[in-house]
């Protein structure tokens, strides 16, 4: 098969940055080193050779709120090429009552039109001996060990603290890792019917019901709860100071704990739900919600110091139309935004450019420390001869302003619209292939293929010492 390679570029990983070529066969890095030659040459002067982002957290075409996510596997995943993002981790959610491997086969289903490779963690929705037995058959035979938790979303997705600790007890067993979404489900909702009684029906309301506090005392709870259970833990989206402080004093106390700010979390704030334009307020509800700005030097200082880890997206987009079934009741408001396309130039505007990471960590969050995470290093998440090509070469001179008119993705409007942002993607490369060619989306619908993460090699993941 013909080889290409990456010509006078920088490489630069989680660990080290030094020039030098790449070179790519069959799908993988063959060698990486001065002066190779090949079939085909891709010019990086003056760019970044890094490892392909990977975003672990998106809903595409996910039901929900009695409607889909506009995006699916088409538009999201060429949404994620087109921002640098080579790989992304969907969600499995299985209905009431169904099998965990027929919810499975649904998604395998819609995952047949994607351009990047991509993989799944498996939503808990309901507890019984059927899911308790089929957790066993998705690690071992499906390739996927990790579960997601729903503390929210009282009466439709959340779990209650007995079926999680059943739940992260048989994930132990299995050497599993448990996620969850960490808000208290019961007082969120008080919270909303009070603001609702009280004539408060607007997208301001979704952040007054969702306060710092909910997300805090979940988080602390579902960290007691896994280590009782004697197993580590992801917490998705954290967003505020009060669930970061929770992490980070866990960490300290040598808990296994993994936290996973989101980009819109990063970069955006509250004062979003106070614009006067309804529809604009109720595109950027989404939960946990936006925060005070005082919460955001919190989130950087964490990815900073490493007591978090990863950055992502929770790229679940619906349209202004979607938004709109909420006009008089936002408890009724699709909850997600997009940003797919946005995570890596904003985090490296925002990030990278103004030195509060250094580009090795800009690695570290996108791409490096969840596929160790999820078990899929180095596969995935390096620059290492034997690893998939897949690969962003990184301009960090190239700019734009986003713009929905310009977007990949299927929604119309964008979150971040209007933004600058300063280092995008010259080239972008999965498994060898260019599908973003000097900004342009190259696509190829199928050619994405799931990722296994099973244990044909030992997990990065330990508990504390006397909890294994």
């Amino acid at each position: 098969m013909a080889s290409t390679v990456i010509k006078s570029g920088t490489v630069v990983t989680a660990d080290l940055s030094y020039d030098a070529d790449v070179k790519i066969e069959n799908g993988a890095i063959i060698e990486i080193g001065p002066n190779l030659s090949g079939d085909a040459t891709l010019d990086a002067s003056g760019c970044y050779i890094m490892p392909g982002g990977i975003d672990p957290h998106t809903h595409l075409e996910m039901p929900f709120m009695g409607t889909y996510s506009s995006d699916n596997f088409d538009s999201g995943t060429r949404a994620a090429l087109a921002g640098g993002t080579t790989m992304v981790v969907d969600f499995a959610l299985p209905s009431p009552d169904q099998s965990l491997l027929e919810a499975l086969q649904m998604w395998d289903n819609k995952s047949t039109m994607a351009h990047c490779d991509y993989s799944f963690h498996m939503a808990i929705t309901w507890w019984g001996e059927q899911v308790f037995n089929e957790m066993e058959t998705v690690v071992r035979e499906r390739g996927i060990n990790t579960f997601k938790h729903f503390m929210a979303y009282k009466g439709a997705l959340m779990v209650n603290d007995d079926e999680m600790f059943a739940s992260f007890q048989r994930c132990a067993e299995l050497g599993s890792l448990p996620l969850v979404h960490a808000e208290n489900g019961d007082v969120v909702a008080t919270l909303q019917q009070k603001l609702l009684s009280e004539g408060n029906n607007g997208p301001e309301a979704h952040a007054y019901s969702r306060p710092p506090e909910v997300e805090g005392e979940a988080t602390n709870r579902a960290i007691m709860i896994a280590d009782m259970a004697g197993v580590p833990l992801y917490v998705v989206h954290t967003s505020s100071e009060q669930a970061h402080e929770a992490i980070r004093r866990a960490r300290q106390n040598g808990i296994r704990v993994y936290g996973e700010p989101l980009i819109q979390h990063l970069t955006l704030d509250d004062s979003e739900y106070k614009h006067a334009d309804w529809d604009h307020a109720a595109r950027r509800v989404m939960s946990p919600p936006f925060r005070d700005k005082k919460h955001q030097d919190s989130l950087w200082a964490g990815l900073a110091s490493g007591s978090l880890q990863v950055v992502a997206t929770d790229h679940c987009a619906f349209t202004t139309d979607q938004k709109r079934t909420g006009v008089s009741d936002f408890t009724k408001i699709p909850n997600g935004t997009g940003g797919l396309e946005d995570r890596m130039p904003m985090l490296w505007t925002y990030g990278v450019n103004t030195g509060r990471l250094t580009p090795n960590e800009f690695v570290a969050v996108t791409s490096t420390n969840i596929a160790k995470i999820l078990n899929v290093y180095p596969k995935k998440g390096a620059v290492l001869v034997g690893a998939d090509a897949d690969l962003v070469v990184w301009d960090p001179n190239k700019e734009k302003t986003i713009s929905a008119a310009s977007q990949e993705s299927a929604i119309d409007y964008n979150v971040f619209e209007g933004k600058h942002v300063k280092g995008l993607p010259r080239y972008t490369l999965s498994r060898g292939r260019v599908a973003v060619d000097d900004g342009k989306v190259v696509p190829q619908q199928g050619h994405g293929k799931f990722v296994n993460a099973n244990h044909s090699k030992p997990s990065t993941r330990r508990c504390r010492p006397g909890r294994n």
